[in-house]
């Protein structure tokens, strides 16, 4: 069946990093599109990265341009997002969404940013 789980969260100072990854089995990964949204408490989930099934188009929300990067592994069925100077706001459950047609959802891994 289809799956994506994300991994790599956890708390983080300000200025900190961390490296999300989202491990995808089930389906051809290479033809899809991968997303990074993210979900705040008593916010709505919004988009922070996108990368085409080629890795060709990339985008980011502003708030995380500069500090975000994200990128794929075809051959791993992989998708990643490297976090950089991490600011409080930054926390959040963090999803990884396939697109290609059908969309699939991982179950979110959390990322807290505090001191």
């Amino acid at each position: 069946q289809v799956q994506l789980v994300e991994s790599g969260g956890g708390l983080v100072q300000p200025e900190g990093s961390l490296r999300l990854s989202c491990a995808a089995s089930g389906f051809t990964f290479s033809v899809y599109s991968m997303r990074w949204y993210r979900q705040a408490p008593g916010k709505e989930r919004e988009l922070v990265a996108h990368i085409s099934s080629t890795g060709t188009y990339i985008d980011y929300a502003e708030s995380v341009k500069g500090r975000f990067t994200i990128s794929r592994d075809n051959a791993k069925k992989t998708v990643y997002l490297q976090m950089n100077s991490l600011k409080p706001e930054d926390t959040a459950v963090y999803y990884c969404y396939a697109r290609y047609g059908a969309g699939y959802w991982g179950q979110g891994t959390q990322v807290t940013v505090s001191s």
